[in-house]
C-alpha cells in the first residue's frame, strides 16, 4: 500500500513539474497591486510598472552565459512585432549558474551588440538571494499576486501580466518567446 501511495505521488509531483507553463485559475486576484512596484533600470532610473497599465507585460530573468541566452532574439522580435500591446522587462540575475556575472554598462553592451535590443532591461536583481528582488518577491508569492507561488528554476523563466496588473502565466525557460503557447494569448 505504501509503495503503491509513493509511486502516486512521485507521478503527480513529476507531472507537475513537467509543465512548461502554469496559468492562473479563472477569477485568480492580487492583494497587492503590481502597478505599486517600481524597479532600476540598467542606467539606474526606475521604471515605474503603473506606467504600463493597458498593455500586457512580459518579465524574463535573463542572463549573457546561458544556454538560453539566445532567446534575446526571439525576445525582441516578439517586442518588435507585438510592442503595440506587449512591454517587455529583462531582468538580469546572476543567482542561477553565476551566468550573469558583468556589470550593468558590461549588460547593457551585450544586449545591444548582439540582439538589438529595444525593450527594457532592469539593473542585475537577487531573485533566490537575498535581498530578494520586490518583482521577484511579488511575482512568487500567492498572498501578493492572487496564485502563483513559482520563483524561476532557471534563467530565462517568464511572467505574463495582463492590461490589468494581474498575473495570467508562469513560464519555464524553455518556452520559446514566439511559440504559439505565449503568442495565442497576445
Amino acid at each position: 500500500m505504501v509503495g503503491i501511495l509513493v509511486t502516486a505521488v512521485s507521478g503527480l509531483a513529476s507531472a507537475m513539474f513537467s509543465k512548461s507553463s502554469i496559468s492562473a485559475e479563472p477569477g485568480a486576484r492580487s492583494s497587492s497591486s503590481f502597478y505599486d512596484i517600481s524597479l532600476p533600470d540598467i542606467n539606474n532610473e526606475q521604471i515605474q510598472l503603473d506606467k504600463f497599465k493597458g498593455k500586457k507585460l512580459l518579465i524574463v530573468n535573463v542572463a549573457s552565459r546561458c544556454g538560453y541566452t539566445s532567446q534575446y532574439k526571439k525576445l525582441q522580435e516578439l517586442y518588435e512585432r507585438h510592442g503595440d500591446k506587449l512591454e517587455i522587462i529583462a531582468v538580469p540575475c546572476n543567482d542561477f549558474g553565476y551566468q550573469e556575472p558583468g556589470s550593468a554598462e558590461q549588460i547593457k553592451n551585450f544586449c545591444d551588440i548582439n540582439y538589438g535590443v529595444t525593450f527594457s532591461i532592469a539593473s542585475k536583481q537577487k531573485i533566490k538571494s537575498s535581498p530578494q528582488s520586490e518583482i521577484y518577491n511579488w511575482l512568487s508569492d500567492p498572498k501578493l499576486n492572487g496564485w502563483n507561488d513559482q520563483l524561476p528554476s532557471w534563467n530565462f523563466c517568464k511572467y505574463l501580466i495582463s492590461e490589468q496588473g494581474e498575473l495570467m502565466h508562469f513560464y519555464r525557460s524553455s518556452v520559446d518567446p514566439m511559440s504559439e503557447e505565449i503568442l495565442s494569448i497576445l
